[in-house]
């Protein structure tokens, strides 16, 4: 009885059902999607990133100072691996023949033409390279100037293989034809560039090396001393400790998120209590015919409380299903990470649901169940 008399409450006439879900689930919306998105960015960034970054990148290395690096940095113990790749610093002044000013790309590619760019060069793919249009140039490429153009650079700026670009090194202009497209993952935290040169065109330049160890965790102090103990001019960069920092801001722009998250929370409560309030003698109503017909209080209350119960459950349900896929679309199609469920997000809306409706549902309708039937019946 007490259950059926719940489910027929929510859709009575003048029931506030529409205008409590709405109000309380907005709430809980905004809170499952935030508390989604950055569990999937802590995950990400203490978890995913550090498993595949190295433990430094050194910038800054001269080409003399490359042998000696090296060995300063093998003469540490615990040291895995060492890459290096030499760079120089250009700016893409023409797409396929067309000054850049003029030139049409997509928005997430300004920044590329927003001046220097880092670029390499290289007779061979670098590792994990994954070519999707065109080929390779030979390890022996003398011939004119070639590139390589990462993917999501050369859909912005409207160009494929064979196309040309025009890039400033140094006050000179080289033109060199697009050989081939790779697909570039920006979060496997290996050395990639948007442009890698054939050989013959920029090795002669001046350049610097950027380099990445890996090393165990215990050795990355040592590795630190020994290089810039002996090279001055080069900066040792911590990824793990960039990682850090990176984690540390998104805990306190996640609490900012969250208490503008609870003032709407807090908006959506305030109208279940003043929809509470407005049905307040229909409460008082229903409850005076239950006891004439031989309810007593406890069964009443039962009633109630599983309709709030209900509510909370529903809003929940609405909210999370909602805040999830905001939160999906967010990190899959914005962010580009891989997506991964978050229960206690889940878990904390039903919960906060839940307490927020039963505890403001049976707050109002406690007076209703303290009035007499013998009053009321004389007056109405």
């Amino acid at each position: 009885m007490a259950f059926r008399l719940a489910l027929a409450n929510l859709h009575r006439p003048g029931a506030q059902t529409a205008n409590i879900v709405t109000s309380l689930g907005l709430g809980l919306t905004v809170l499952v999607a935030v508390a989604s998105i950055e569990g999937n960015l802590r995950h990400e960034i203490e978890q995913t990133l550090p498993d595949r970054a190295p433990g430094f990148f050194f910038i800054d290395i001269q080409p003399d100072q490359v042998a000696g690096f090296e060995a300063a940095v093998r003469s540490v113990d615990g040291v895995d691996e060492i890459r290096r790749t030499p760079i120089l610093r250009g700016r893409i002044t023409r797409i396929a023949g067309v000054p850049v000013e003029k030139a049409r790309h997509l928005p997430h590619v300004r920044w590329m033409v927003r001046g220097d760019r880092g670029l390499t060069w290289a007779a061979r793919p670098p590792d994990a390279t994954r070519v999707i249009a065109g080929k390779w140039w030979p390890e022996n490429h003398a011939g004119a100037p070639l590139v390589s153009l990462s993917a999501d650079a050369a859909e912005g700026f409207g160009v494929t293989v064979g196309d040309t670009l025009t890039v400033d090194i140094l006050g000179r202009e080289v033109t060199a034809t697009i050989a081939n497209l790779r697909s570039v993952n920006w979060r496997s935290m290996r050395m990639d560039f948007v442009m890698i040169f054939s050989p013959g065109v920029i090795e002669n330049a001046p350049q610097t090396v950027v380099a990445t160890v890996r090393a165990s965790r215990g050795a990355e102090s040592a590795i630190e001393r020994a290089v810039t103990g002996r090279f001055a001019n080069i900066t040792a960069i911590r990824i793990r400790e960039v990682l850090r920092t990176v984690g540390e801001m998104l805990s306190r722009l996640s609490a900012v998120v969250r208490v503008t998250t609870a003032i709407t929370i807090v908006a959506g409560a305030l109208v279940l209590a003043g929809a509470i309030a407005a049905g307040h003698r229909r409460r008082v109503y229903d409850a005076v015919i239950l006891k004439v017909l031989g309810a007593i209080r406890r069964d009443v209350l039962r009633a109630y409380a599983l309709e709030y119960a209900i509510l909370g459950i529903v809003t929940a349900v609405i909210a999370a299903a909602i805040g999830s896929v905001t939160a999906w679309a967010v990190v899959e199609e914005l962010m580009h990470f891989d997506w991964i469920f978050q229960p206690l997000a889940i878990a904390a809306t039903a919960s906060i649901s839940a307490v927020v409706t039963l505890s403001f549902g049976l707050l109002g309708t406690w007076r209703a169940l303290g009035h007499k039937a013998a009053p009321l019946l004389r007056n109405d």
